[in-house]
């Protein structure tokens, strides 16, 4: 399957293809991207990798694909799987499909449990160029905690963790990678580490790969409750139906970290609310500044100031401001961010604005997987 007398070919090849999916794999001047995929991948699963597309396909079209054994390529595929290299769906009565996978939001956070410390220096040596491309459109977006709205908010389902946790029946919640790499490296905060959660055939995937556990409604409203207790930022999915919800710190997430590291991380974000002090009320306390996860408060004097060009409306802030001086606004509608209705049309928008995935290359995936799966009888 692979040409053992040119390993790096294969890496190469591998870069390239994961940087025309629709979040990017960009190339740096250190070959930062191939020491991780050399971490990652061996070379045959790396070649492997190279014949699986963003179309759910089952293991004898993808044997097709590459000339090998239908059985030897469905054992390498589902060890893949437990890798997080790929991405797996089983159906009841069904054979199980197999996807590409892309590096965020997915392989890296899919090796939560076989992290080590070559493999986070490089990926956080790689992560600031890595956003620059995979956030051009938000994969994830912030949303305020619920006691930090008040009656007179208008506010949409999706913009509710409790309502987006409330349609799901099947949960899992899983350890946060960015705060297990912190811990390793003797960083970061002690915040919970048990604290994403995952919904549906995403749950599936985690808990058959042994990355995390199946819970209740009840029990993933309790992690909401001690991410709102504790100051971390709820960032579902950037969809209406969002398929996640991160709970995450300044000090710990590499998205959020990230942005606090540019002047306005406000553009970088999508998010509906932003925060506003009323001077008159603030008492100096500082709490905000302790609570906001992005620096954005400051005390010239003896009253907080608010960088609006640093506050992405997560509402941690009006929670716990004793005197009420602080209070969550809804942007103008020409602000409003839009949220796409489902996930994959969120990495549709990503892809094409990365000039990746426009219109004839989807077409061609579609039609290519149909002729494989016609000539296998599927």
């Amino acid at each position: 399957m692979v040409d053992h007398s040119d390993e790096t070919d294969v890496y190469i090849r591998l870069a390239k293809f994961l940087d025309d999916l629709p979040a990017g794999f960009p190339k740096t001047d250190d070959g930062t991207e191939l020491r991780l995929l050399k971490q990652l991948f061996t070379p045959q699963e790396a070649e492997l990798a190279l014949h699986l597309t963003l179309i759910p396909e089952n293991a004898k079209v993808i044997a097709r694909r590459v000339h090998q054994d239908v059985a030897a390529t469905k054992s390498m595929l589902d060890d893949m799987s437990r890798k997080g290299l790929i991405y797996s769906i089983e159906h009841t009565g069904k054979p199980t499909t197999y996807m590409a996978n892309q590096m965020v939001i997915g392989i890296w956070e899919y090796h939560v449990t076989q992290l080590n410390a070559d493999l986070i220096r490089d990926m956080n040596a790689y992560i600031p160029s890595l956003v620059k491309e995979a956030w051009k459109v938000p994969q994830l977006r912030t949303i305020p905690v619920k006691r930090s709205l008040s009656p007179s908010h208008e506010v949409m389902t999706y913009e509710i963790a409790e309502e987006i946790i409330g349609r799901h029946k099947r949960i899992a919640v899983a350890p946060c990678i960015c705060r297990r790499e912190r811990k390793m490296e003797g960083k970061g905060c002690n915040r919970l580490e048990e604290a994403c959660l995952v919904f549906g055939t995403g749950a599936d995937y985690y808990v058959r790969n042994g990355m995390g556990r199946y819970i209740s409604q009840k029990e993933a409203q309790e992690v909401i409750k001690t991410a709102e207790r504790t100051g971390l930022v709820l960032q579902p999915g950037n969809a209406q139906s969002a398929a996640n919800i991160c709970c995450c710190c300044g000090c710990c997430c590499g998205v959020l970290r990230t942005l606090k590291n540019i002047p306005r991380p406000v553009e970088m974000v999508s998010a509906p609310f932003y925060a506003e002090v009323k001077s008159d009320l603030c008492e100096g306390c500082e709490v905000c500044a302790d609570r906001c996860q992005m620096d954005a408060f400051s005390f010239p004097s003896t009253r907080a100031q608010l960088d609006k060009d640093r506050c992405i409306g997560c509402g941690l802030c009006v929670t716990t401001c004793p005197s009420g001086a602080l209070t969550l606004i809804r942007k103008a509608p020409h602000d409003q961010p839009e949220v796409p209705e489902k996930t994959r049309d969120t990495y549709v928008k990503l892809g094409r604005l990365r000039g990746k995935l426009n219109l004839p290359v989807i077409a061609k995936l579609f039609i290519q997987s149909k002729i494989d799966r016609i000539l296998t009888g599927k």
